[in-house]
């Protein structure tokens, strides 16, 4: 053939040479003490010997430490629905929130009634018929206080109602309708009553902003 039309068939062997004295080399230091004990060389792989293939060689307890546990009240009870926290509040005429206080979920509504109004002196207080005690009536009476509460079915002396006041009590329904639309309010997260109060406090200044 023509010199012009000539390639070589096969590549230089220097490659190979150099391939071959790495090999060489890796086998010295293995077979000496080039290696740090423990490890072998296999399929090109290292791996440690007896232990774990998903082990950690240098496996240590953390370096930080734990926190502290938190300490303080919780406000959680078990009701139907598991445990819960039940918030008690007290609106103004407007809907706004005057006051409130976390318990339980199994409190009851009525002991926390007289908290609620401590120093407190509305013009009247609508309220349904867990709010129907004599204790409550009572103080409602001394301090001038118009009751606006239903009787309930075993009272032997109904009290009259006043229905267009009695009406006025879905103020407090609707603020929990909207409170409840703050996710850290609806789902709690926290663990010590008082920042779970620090959130409630913060989405009711919310809805009185807006």
């Amino acid at each position: 053939m023509d010199g012009a039309y000539r390639q070589p068939m096969a590549r230089s062997t220097a490659r190979f040479r150099t391939l071959e004295q790495c090999v060489q080399t890796l086998c010295q230091m293995v077979s000496g003490a080039g290696v740090a004990h423990g490890i072998c060389w296999a399929c090109g792989r290292r791996r440690l010997r007896g232990s774990l293939h998903r082990q950690h060689h240098c496996a240590c307890p953390p370096a930080c430490r734990r926190r502290a546990p938190k300490k303080g009240d919780q406000a959680i009870g078990r009701s139907r629905g598991g445990l819960t926290t039940k918030i008690h509040a007290l609106v103004d005429g407007l809907g706004m929130l005057a006051r409130f206080r976390l318990t339980g979920g199994q409190a009851g509504d009525s002991p926390e009634a007289l908290p609620l109004l401590d120093e407190l002196k509305p013009a009247s207080l609508a309220a349904d018929k867990a709010y129907d005690s004599n204790a409550i009536l009572q103080h409602l009476e001394s301090a001038g206080i118009q009751a606006v509460i239903p009787s309930r079915a075993n009272r032997l002396e109904q009290r009259p109602l006043d229905e267009h006041l009695y009406a006025s009590r879905n103020l407090v329904e609707r603020f929990f309708c909207r409170i409840k639309q703050f996710r850290r309010v609806a789902t709690r997260y926290d663990k010590l009553s008082e920042r779970f109060s620090s959130f409630v406090a913060l989405a009711a200044a919310f809805i009185w902003i807006c």
